[in-house]
């Protein structure tokens, strides 16, 4: 994959591919020595065929997704042919499910094995026609009849259960992102729901633990993931975001769209009252009309009552989920459209929860290579789902080469131990023979 130099095992290179609605975005990184990640190279591009998150136009997100990796794959100098994709839209849905296995070996304890083959079970789960699931994450297991066990192997047992938080989506839409991938000549090596792997980027485990909601406010969509004792309870993907805020404000300013955008960026705020009512920005007219003049309390006006609606819809699924008293940890925001100001207090004043903005910095080691710019950019949550993607990657392949190193330790542990007990066992053999040979050579020699 590297043209530079062969790499060591312990540090693969992977990369991230974050198919959103205003961009897409290919990060490239491993982890370093410390154990942070370290981002090698970034490559965005504009995304014209997606539409709240699901894609609309094959060739040009084929375009952009071509564009994003031949960026990344320049800066980085790595050839990239792998990547891990991320997964958002309206068509996600989550369920709860229980499976049990039955162990028929008693003397050996619980392994990664026999929780891989509950996990497999759960896949052959009849879905309704159209879906697929995309995800099966194991929440609590029970042995032998033993509730609110997390992690079960080394543990000895006949009955294994477990509650599983099951994320489907649709199988055309991920046919869609998969062949959009495949037709700019890569290999999506796994398909990854984006609110996850913004978890990973943006919270810390004792946030996780304590209990906490990641708001990842999109262009096209806001995703929402609810944690509690580390595990993950409940998932849902919003179809608002940022890219709502910017028609509104196209439609209630009178604007053009580009406008609309820049207006909300530079003078946006979530809040009407934290701004004066004689704040005006002078907008050009178009073809040598009159400058137009836009207060920027009206402008609040209408961005408020938008991100007040996807606030609700927030609260509405925090409340669903049964987990409303036991968020110690509040809410954290994340996405391009967490930069809005005054927007942590609008959630907190909504939901009456904590709220803070989660940036991806505290994964990410310096690569004094990259230019500082680009650092800088990565540490904005606009980036908190491709580096959740790329830290994604790199936990599912160092999990792939712990797990056959471990089988192979165990199989070189018992082959030994059988050449031990039969070497004795052919010595005794041995010296038996020989013993029945002198035996006979006696008889022969009195004879």
């Amino acid at each position: 994959m590297d043209k530079t130099s062969t790499q060591e095992k312990s540090a693969p290179i992977v990369v991230g591919l974050d198919i959103g609605t205003t961009k897409i975005c290919a990060i490239v990184g491993r982890r370093s020595k410390n154990g942070k990640i370290e981002v090698l190279g970034i490559g965005k591009a504009e995304s014209a065929g997606v539409t709240r998150g699901m894609v609309s136009n094959i060739d040009k997100t084929v375009q952009g997704i071509a564009q994003a990796v031949d960026i990344a794959g320049t800066q980085s100098n790595v050839e990239i042919k792998v990547v891990n994709v991320g997964i958002a839209g309206q068509h996600i849905k989550s369920l709860q499910h229980r499976g049990l296995i039955t162990r028929r070996d008693l003397q050996s304890e619980i392994s990664r094995k026999d929780i891989d083959k509950l996990v497999e079970d759960m896949y052959n789960l009849v879905m309704p026609p159209g879906e697929e699931i995309i995800h099966v994450l194991p929440q609590e297991f029970t042995v032998d009849n033993e509730p609110g066990i997390k992690d079960p192997i080394g543990m000895a047992g006949v009955r294994l259960e477990a509650n599983f938080h099951i994320i489907s989506g649709q199988v055309t839409a991920i046919k869609n992102i998969v062949k959009c991938v495949n037709k700019a000549s890569l290999q999506s090596d796994e398909l990854i729901l984006e609110p996850l792997a913004s978890s990973e980027s943006v919270l810390s485990e004792e946030e996780k633990e304590a209990g906490v909601v990641l708001v990842d406010i999109g262009g096209g969509t806001t995703d929402v993931a609810i944690f509690h004792e580390g595990i993950i309870r409940h998932t849902a993907v919003i179809p608002f975001g940022g890219n709502s805020i910017t028609e509104d404000i196209r439609e209630g300013c009178s604007v053009m769209r580009n406008i609309a955008e820049q207006l909300k960026v530079r003078f946006g705020s979530a809040l009407a009252d934290e701004n004066k009512e004689n704040e005006i920005v002078c907008v050009p007219g178009l073809r040598g009309r009159e400058p137009k003049e836009i207060s920027v309390k009206n402008l609040a006006y209408v961005i408020q009552a938008r991100m007040e609606e996807i606030i609700e819809h927030v609260y509405y699924e925090i409340k669903s989920s049964g987990y409303e008293k036991k968020l110690i940890a509040g809410i954290v925001i994340t996405g391009g459209g967490a930069q809005l100001k005054h927007l942590s207090q609008l959630v907190e004043y909504v939901t009456g929860l904590d709220c803070r903005v989660g940036y991806p910095n505290e994964h990410l080691a310096k690569n004094e290579l990259l230019p500082k710019n680009v650092y800088e950019e990565l540490q904005s949550p606009t980036f908190a789902t491709g580096i959740g993607l790329l830290i994604k990657g790199i936990q599912k392949m160092e999990y792939n080469d712990y797990v056959p190193a471990l089988e192979e330790v165990k199989v070189t542990k018992t082959k030994y131990t059988e050449d031990k007990k039969f070497g004795l066992l052919g010595k005794l053999l041995e010296s038996g023979k020989r013993f029945i040979k002198d035996d006979i050579a006696d008889e022969d020699f009195l004879k």
